[in-house]
């Protein structure tokens, strides 16, 4: 690793625009957006993904060999990554930092605490709890019903004793005891707002729009009407600066929030995206999980609040994922993957890549060119990387092109970047899915058509009476951020493929009025993992020396 100031002085930042932590870490000052202010974006390139197995597809991988490649063929690049949550580090999944020869340094700090933000998140979110039962305790000003509390508590550990819990059992001293739940501190809508806020006003002010629940006569109680927006604010301050780091090719990496991709919209921060951008030629960001998930959302929230404009779209695809979709293997989380996916089976993957038409459909719908990059392993074939070529170019896509980051750095990816150059230049005309003053069903079912695939969608009475809450709260003209599972195109992960002729089931509505968003729950969601029977957490120990080993 290079000291972090020479990352920073390659992009024409002075040591007084960033604060160090150590050698190899920095925040970025939000004033290098004034300073800057003149200077015009880069191209903005987000990438995405096919439906992807239980053990990903190397998104992050894929991203991170990008930025290294566009450097190398002559462009100024940087990446925007989220920040990993503890929870999954120590869980199945690990890190999320790249793999290989393409990787964001110093992983374990990444992985680990970084700067501290998912601390201060954690915080800022328990002290609103902290307010609501102090209320409650203390005659109930705000005529809070206690049954109507939507507010949870957070912690970035995954935990599955605290999903649900009982609070203030601890005599007339201990609080009004009451029903409660814990969620991971990526799923915080405090979280979602770090990311999506512009300034720290507008931090402030989204901060106070937090509904916590609702009084007796059904009017939405905030963190403005509890008096701690003021107090979340300060935690937050420093956290707001997004965090400065570096790849194995010394290319500049923004890493900065981490909202989930599932309960939440899974980008990083606008205020990282708006300075890579004006710092260099090629601004690389990615999304959390496929299309229907990651990708939707950042077009229709992010970009809606940010005010950016993509340039081209990356679509990650892998040989296993798509045999897996064509109906080889049952992929497992935790376990090795099965042998047959390992071998060449042409039927199996053109059967699979449906699912890869549907994502390329989902982003030429937003107007924008689509690059397909094909992870490449070393038992895929070159008749199975031909197969996928040709599908992707019948089917809209600028190309497929192969992505060999993991093994090679940014060599690996020469070709893929060169693409990107390509469709940067060409004529793009974003657009929304939707109006935000549609009706709240009507957005809810455009995204159940034209990027789910599904043939109408159905509420629960719960769902009902939330849609209509919001309505009556004012709520109406958010835009909506979908829940459901990462693992089909569908509602069902067991629906592989291209699903069809199926409906949508939506049984609840979340309001998260700070962040900006309502989050419509489809089907089963968790927002606090569980460990497995032996977590990766396991692994992790220290050395004499003081290094961290077992991450991964």
């Amino acid at each position: 690793m290079k000291p972090i100031t020479d990352i920073a002085r390659a992009m024409n930042l002075s040591d007084d625009d960033i604060d160090l932590y150590g050698k190899f870490k920095a925040k970025v000052s939000l004033a290098v957006l004034k300073k800057f202010a003149d200077q015009p974006d880069g191209k903005y390139v987000v990438v995405t993904s096919i439906t992807p197995t239980p053990l990903g597809e190397g998104k992050t991988t894929t991203s991170v060999g990008l930025g290294m490649a566009l450097n190398r063929v002559g462009q100024r690049a940087a990446i925007c990554l989220r920040q990993p949550s503890l929870g999954p580090t120590f869980g199945i999944k690990g890190g999320a930092t790249g793999g290989g020869l393409a990787r964001v340094l110093p992983m374990e700090d990444i992985n680990l605490h970084l700067t501290g933000d998912t601390h201060a998140v954690a915080l800022a979110h328990n002290l609103l709890s902290a307010f609501v039962d102090n209320s409650l305790f203390n005659d109930n000003p705000l005529a809070m019903d206690p049954y109507a509390i939507t507010w949870t508590r957070v912690v970035d550990v995954s935990d599955r004793a605290l999903r649900k819990i009982l609070l203030g059992l601890g005599g007339r001293d201990g609080g009004l005891p009451r029903e409660a739940s814990f969620d991971l501190a990526a799923s915080s809508e405090v979280m979602a707002i770090l990311a999506l806020t512009t300034s720290l006003r507008d931090l402030h002010e989204r901060l106070a729009r937090i509904v916590i629940g609702t009084t007796r006569a059904g009017r939405a109680i905030t963190a403005r009407d509890l008096q701690c927006a003021g107090a979340m604010t300060a935690l937050l301050r420093d956290a707001l600066q997004p965090n400065l780091l570096q790849t194995t090719e010394h290319t500049p990496a923004f890493i900065h929030a981490g909202p989930f991709g599932t309960i939440a919209h899974g980008s990083n921060s606008i205020l990282a995206d708006r300075i890579a951008l004006k710092l260099n030629d090629y601004v690389v960001t990615e999304t959390g999980f496929g299309s229907d998930l990651g990708m939707e959302k950042f077009f229709n929230i992010k970009c809606r609040y940010s005010g950016l404009t993509p340039n081209a779209v990356v679509l990650v695809a892998t040989t296993r994922a798509l045999k897996m979709h064509g109906g080889v293997g049952n992929v497992i989380a935790g376990k090795p993957l099965p042998d047959e996916l390992a071998k060449e089976n042409l039927t199996a993957l053109e059967r699979g890549c449906a699912n890869l038409i549907k994502h390329i459909e989902n982003a030429l719908l937003f107007g924008i060119p689509v690059v397909v990059a094909v992870n490449r392993f070393e038992t895929d074939t070159d008749r199975e990387i031909a197969l996928i070529e040709k599908i992707a170019r019948d089917s809209g896509a600028e190309g497929a092109f192969v992505s060999d980051a993991y093994a090679r750095g940014g060599a690996g990816a020469i070709s893929l970047a060169e693409a990107i150059v390509h469709a940067c230049k060409q004529p793009a005309q974003f657009k929304f899915l939707y109006a935000t003053e549609l009706p709240i069903k009507d957005k809810i079912e455009r995204i159940a058509d034209r990027i789910y695939g599904a043939d109408g969608v159905e509420y629960s009475v719960v769902a009902e009476q939330k849609i209509k809450l919001c309505a009556d709260l004012g709520f109406e003209h958010l835009p909506i951020c979908m829940a459901k599972t990462n693992l089909s195109l569908s509602h069902d992960e067991k629906l592989k493929g291209r699903p069809r002729r199926f409906r949508i089931p939506v049984r609840d509505v979340r309001i998260s009025a700070g962040a900006g968003f309502l989050t419509p729950l489809c089907g089963d969601i968790r927002t606090m993992p569980a460990l497995p029977r032996v977590p990766a957490g396991t692994r992790v120990d220290v050395d004499d020396d003081g290094n961290i080993t077992g991450l991964f």
